[in-house]
Formats: structure tokens, C-alpha cells, sequence
């Protein structure tokens, strides 16, 4: 167990909870050290009658006596949480923040406070599968960082990064990555509709060829162009179909996307919402 005798969340939502069942799941808190503070009533209700933690909805009323603070709010929200909890946060609590695009300059600024991470985690941490990449400032110490490699490898895997910039990166590429992917399965499912399969069959199909084709990439040292070329036979099926995708697009478009998402985390880390980047 950490050596933690409250933890904050300023955000009670669904990767607010993830850290929850994760860090209560690993035993590195006990339920009663956790509070969760967030706008909604019945949210909060939800989570205290599921984990035992204690909920409000008054920032500041959470803070009291926190060493940890976890920031789980919305990028478009974030500004007003700074400025109602600047210089209220305890001196030597450790911030750990997982807002997309949010760097820690501007979060010490925000903040009035010097120990941070930045981490960008994605949505599978809510089964203990994610993959989070991690950063932190100089001011925190290397006993606050082995804290937080715990916190964080509660939600799955776990990579810290010397350079901030990597998180911007990590942000497009593995935190937005499962909507990729669920993209292209709902594409898959619906394809196999089409070819006149049950939709449940189809669904069927397509998850458990994913799942096989990422623990078969996993457990093999292989270029993943090695293993593609190993279901790809000279005029078969594969090669017909891969023709049309090359054709149609799809590793560009899989590109634009990331760089586009990579782009955005670095806007919304400027402060820039949609409207703004429209009328520049």
C-alpha cells in the first residue's frame, strides 16, 4: 500500500474511475483515503455506493489534507478548476494530471504548484489493458515518481518519457488509438452484416480476430509486416483485399488521423477551442 493518507480526484468521471477500481484493485490506497469530487450528485452516489470512497462536490472541501491530487476534468473545464483551486493545494501533495493536452507549465502556473505529472492513460486502463505514457516536472521527487509509476501501472502498462512533448504524441497515437480501432471492427462487423452474416455472429468474429491477431503480435518477435505477409498468399483473399485497401487509402488516412489528433492535443494545450481555430 502507498504511503497515502488521502487521494483527490478533482473529476469523478470515467477514467477518474479506472484509477479508483485500479489503485483500490492493486490495494495501494484503502477505499476510505480516497475522496471524489465532482459537479453531479447521483455520479457521485454511483461511486460511493460501488467503491466505498467518499464523494462531494466541493473542490476545495477535497483538497483538505490531500498528498495526492489526481486532476481528471475535461480540457474545456480545466481553466475555471485552476482558478478556483490555485494555492489551495496542500504543499507537498503530488498533482498528477490526465487532461489531454494540458502541459505542466500550465498547469504550475494554473496551479500555483511545482510537483506534477502529466500522464495520458486511454480508455482500456478501465479494465486494467491501458497503456499510459507519463512525464514529470523537475520538482518531483524520485520517491513521488515510483508513486506514481504505481498509480499508473495500476491501470495497465506503464511508460515514463524525459520529453513533455512525447505526451502530445502518446496522446494522438495510443490515447485516441481505441477509437481507431473500434472504428475499423465496427467497419469489419458491418461488412460482415452485409456479406449476410447475424450481426452477433459477425461481432463475434471480429473481436475474437482481433484479440487473437494482437496476442499472436505480442507473443512473437516479428515485424508486423512479417505477419501480415503470412496470411497474404500470392492471388489469394488477403492479397485481393489488401490491394483495395492500399488503393482506397487507408494506411494515409490512418496517418492523417493520428497527426490530426496530435495537432488538436497541441491547440488544446495552447487553450484553443474549436471556435478559435475556426476564425484564425
Amino acid at each position: 500500500m502507498l504511503n497515502f493518507s488521502r487521494v483527490c480526484f478533482i473529476g469523478s468521471g470515467t477514467m477518474a474511475e479506472a484509477m479508483i477500481k485500479g489503485m483500490l484493485a492493486q490495494r495501494l490506497v484503502a477505499p476510505g483515503a480516497v475522496i471524489a469530487s465532482g459537479p453531479r450528485a447521483e455520479r457521485g452516489a454511483e461511486l460511493g455506493s460501488t467503491y466505498g470512497v467518499q464523494v462531494t462536490s466541493d473542490n476545495l472541501a477535497a483538497l483538505q489534507g490531500a498528498d495526492l491530487v489526481v486532476i481528471s476534468v475535461k480540457p474545456q473545464v480545466l481553466p475555471g478548476v485552476l482558478t478556483q483551486i490555485a494555492g489551495r493545494i496542500p504543499e507537498k501533495a503530488l498533482v498528477l494530471s490526465i487532461v489531454a493536452g494540458a502541459r505542466l507549465a500550465a498547469l504550475a502556473q494554473g496551479l500555483k504548484h511545482a510537483s506534477l505529472v502529466r500522464s495520458m492513460p486511454n480508455t482500456p486502463a478501465q479494465i486494467g489493458q491501458g497503456m499510459t505514457v507519463w512525464t514529470a516536472s523537475a520538482a518531483v521527487s524520485p520517491a513521488q515518481r515510483e508513486q506514481a509509476r504505481a498509480v499508473l501501472g495500476a491501470l495497465g502498462e506503464e511508460v515514463f518519457v524525459e520529453e513533455e512533448d512525447y505526451l502530445d504524441m502518446a496522446t494522438a497515437l495510443s490515447g485516441t488509438g481505441p477509437a481507431y480501432v473500434f472504428l475499423l471492427m465496427e467497419g469489419l462487423v458491418d461488412a460482415g452484416v452485409h456479406l449476410g452474416f447475424p450481426r452477433y455472429l459477425a461481432e463475434k468474429l471480429v473481436l475474437q480476430t482481433v484479440k487473437g491477431s494482437v496476442e499472436y503480435a505480442l507473443h512473437t518477435p516479428q515485424h508486423l509486416a512479417r505477419l501480415r505477409n503470412q496470411v497474404t498468399s500470392p492471388g489469394g483473399t488477403s492479397a485481393e483485399a489488401l490491394y483495395y485497401l492500399e488503393k482506397a487509402g487507408v494506411r494515409t488516412a490512418l496517418s492523417r488521423a493520428v497527426w490530426a489528433a496530435f495537432q488538436r492535443s497541441v491547440q488544446l494545450g495552447k487553450g484553443k477551442k474549436r471556435s478559435d481555430i475556426e476564425e484564425d
